[in-house]
């Protein structure tokens, strides 16, 4: 009796190390799975919303990385719509998009998750349209021929899952960065 004892005690004591250790993979898959997901929606969702701003691009396909409630919060985003942008002047034909996530935190069973990140356009590739060189002119002065520098910064994100996606919630900046 004593040996079997003993026998069902280890046989228990390795199936609780087993299911331990499933447990911890398993929690590690998902926090990969969230932590890539939400990276991409991040990096993709903010280059999408500088081309936006930049190059005039259709805005539509914004509400596939934001909340609806967010983009009409976005006030960048409010002035390039509404024709006001500094990079109306030129013809952006391409960026360098950058982004850096540097923190990053959501249990596997949450549908929410807060992310910091750094982004930066180092390099702009565009013209001043002819039609409006004497306006950038008079508003840049010397340089006028290039579009303007993009303000980077360090930023603080909330995203919400939402049928099985990731979307920005809110988007707060943290501090600029300068290039």
């Amino acid at each position: 009796m004593e040996k079997l004892r003993r026998f069902i005690w280890y046989l228990a004591g390795r199936l609780f190390l087993l299911l331990t250790l499933l447990s911890l993979f398993t929690v590690t898959f998902y926090y990969a799975m969230n932590a890539t997901n939400i990276y991409i929606v991040l990096k993709d969702g903010m280059a999408k919303r500088a081309q936006v701003i930049m190059m005039e691009e259709d805005a539509s396909e914004l509400t596939k990385f934001f909340q609806s409630s967010y983009l009409q919060r976005d006030q960048n985003l409010q002035i390039a719509l509404e024709g006001k942008s500094p990079y109306t002047y030129y013809t952006v034909r391409g960026i360098d998009h950058r982004l850096k996530m540097t923190w990053m935190w959501c249990w596997p069973w949450d549908t929410t998750a807060r992310a910091e990140f750094t982004e930066t356009i180092p390099r702009i590739d565009g013209r001043v349209k002819s039609s409006s060189a004497e306006a950038a002119r008079a508003l840049y002065g010397d340089g006028f021929e290039y579009p303007p520098k993009w303000q980077g910064g360090r930023y603080s994100a909330t995203l919400v899952k939402e049928n099985g996606q990731w979307h920005v919630r809110s988007l707060t900046l943290v501090s600029q960065v300068e290039e």
